[in-house]
């Protein structure tokens, strides 16, 4: 089968760093299906990774945690799809990511297609949509009750990216919080002003003084999609007492969390592979988010965070996903559809 790889951590505009390969045909044993990949997204885990594993004894490490495509064979255990069936998926960090043709997941970690989207729309979603969920639902709880403010106030941080792009959108429709969303360029503003953001106040501003001009005092809720050192301060002095501060990135100095003892801050780390890695009780969760997502989306509430549509699947289109991401720049997903 077709695949994309890598044998050697090498920059992004090398044109080894991602490349066109061949690969045996996996088979589905246990809880897997083996889906025909039809599109996936590009995520920055994807360069991270690509930047800081070594492929081990000559075998090609294969990326990619962001799938749609037609399940074509199932696991013995299997109970949940059967061949035909059209999912989505991110799947697990710890086995071979789905760049490739055919891709083996576990079906807990897998929902069925939103039926009115296409493979690339649909693609877009999964990685996410379940780290956007479980930050909301999971880490924040923001769909229970919260007598200790008057008020829900939400600001989410570098929202215009993936995360905040699902996030907003879900917030906005399963929640009563207002949303302020952090964007510095004009079209990122507007992107997020269309995903739900109530207010939209400009990053590269200091973060007290946006909130003044928009007449918000202070925030129950901080989610810090990107650069949570650069802001943490700021988030801390923004947070109301007995806030919540979120964060997914991995600030390159460690925080120090003494600060947040005042105010009795709690600190919330969200990654969604914790339960795939861990093999927890509760991994079934991400099906079931998927397939609620899946509901939203068929019903007009929810819509594909795509952004740009870069080609077909292979090692030169994946290379400039790869880069474009690594700049910094983009807006919604990134997606490859076809081989």
């Amino acid at each position: 089968m077709q695949a994309i790889g890598y044998y050697q951590s090498l920059p992004a505009d090398h044109p080894e760093a991602l490349l066109d390969i061949e690969l045996p045909m996996p088979v589905a044993t246990g809880f897997d299906l083996l889906v025909k990949v039809e599109a996936i997204a590009a995520n920055p885990v994807d360069y991270k990774i690509r930047q800081r594993r070594t492929p081990v004894d000559g075998k090609a490490e294969i990326l990619g945690w962001d799938a749609a495509g037609t399940v074509v064979a199932v696991g013995e255990n299997v109970t949940l799809f059967a061949p035909g069936d059209t999912v989505y998926y991110a799947g697990a960090l710890n086995r071979p990511g789905a760049n490739s043709e055919f891709h083996l997941v576990d079906e807990r970690l897998v929902g069925r297609k939103p039926s009115n989207l296409s493979f690339a729309e649909a693609a877009a979603l999964p990685l996410t949509a379940i780290t956007a969920w479980e930050l909301l639902f999971d880490r924040l709880q923001l769909d229970k009750p919260a007598p200790q403010y008057t008020q829900k106030v939400v600001l989410v941080s570098g929202a215009a990216g993936g995360v905040g792009s699902i996030l907003l959108q879900l917030a906005r429709e399963l929640t009563d919080a207002t949303l302020i969303a952090t964007a510095s360029r004009p079209q990122s503003q507007q992107w997020v002003r269309d995903l739900g953001a109530h207010y939209v106040i400009n990053h590269q501003l200091p973060l007290a003084d946006e909130l003044k001009r928009i007449g918000i005092k202070e925030v129950s809720h901080v989610i810090s999609l990107v650069d949570t050192a650069r802001y943490y301060a700021e988030f801390i002095e923004a947070l109301a007492p007995q806030g919540k501060l979120a964060l997914i990135d991995d600030p390159a100095e460690a925080l120090d969390i003494r600060p947040l003892k005042l105010k009795s801050l709690s600190l919330h780390w969200e990654l969604m592979f914790t339960r795939s890695l861990f093999q927890t009780p509760d991994q079934i969760a991400q099906h079931q988010l998927l397939n609620q997502l899946s509901t939203l989306v068929e019903q007009g509430k929810i819509n594909s965070t795509q952004g740009e549509l870069l080609g077909k699947i292979n090692a030169a289109n994946l290379r400039r996903a790869h880069q474009q991401l690594e700049s910094g720049q983009t807006i919604g997903k990134l997606v490859l559809a076809g081989f």
